[in-house]
């Protein structure tokens, strides 16, 4: 049976990444993640709901989020959806549901850092001018920034 599993997410850091470092020296940032929802309920309500979700990037995608990202900012990712299992000190058995970053995008160029993100093939920030994509895949080529007032909605 074929299966896939893809997770898109866009919100914003619930708390500045932690990076720590396994046994080998691999760098992993844990971070956490408020995706909000916005909807208008059966009665004409406008409401909001909020999802937290916590999430891990390992490797050089690891340091770069902790380097450019703090509480508050907003981030784009792309990962896989992981079920951690564990035993707590009382005996009981615990899970949850973690996404796994393979790739991210800045959303905002906050602090001047630029509107760019990070290509894993060569692992290097990239410029303003490139698509602000992080992770491997071919993005088409060069686009150009849209002005607000040619989108038509």
């Amino acid at each position: 049976m074929a299966s896939y599993n893809k997770v898109l997410l866009m919100g914003n850091l619930t708390r500045d990444p932690e990076l720590r470092f396994t046994a080998s020296n691999q760098p992993v940032a844990q971070i956490g993640l408020a995706v909000n929802r916005y909807y208008t309920s059966g009665t004409g309500e406008k409401k909001e709901e909020t999802t937290f979700v916590d999430c891990e990037a390992w490797g050089r995608t690891a340091e770069l989020i902790n380097q450019y990202f703090s509480k508050g900012r907003p981030i784009f990712v792309e990962g896989r959806l992981k079920l951690d299992q564990w035993e707590d000190q009382q005996g009981q058995k615990r899970s949850r549901h973690k996404v796994v970053i393979e790739s991210f995008q800045f959303v905002d160029s906050k602090g001047g850092e630029g509107g760019g993100g990070v290509d894993r093939s060569d692992s290097r920030v990239s410029g303003a001018s490139r698509p602000a994509r992080a992770g491997g895949g071919d993005s088409g080529g060069p686009h150009q920034p849209i002005d607000e007032d040619d989108i038509p909605f």
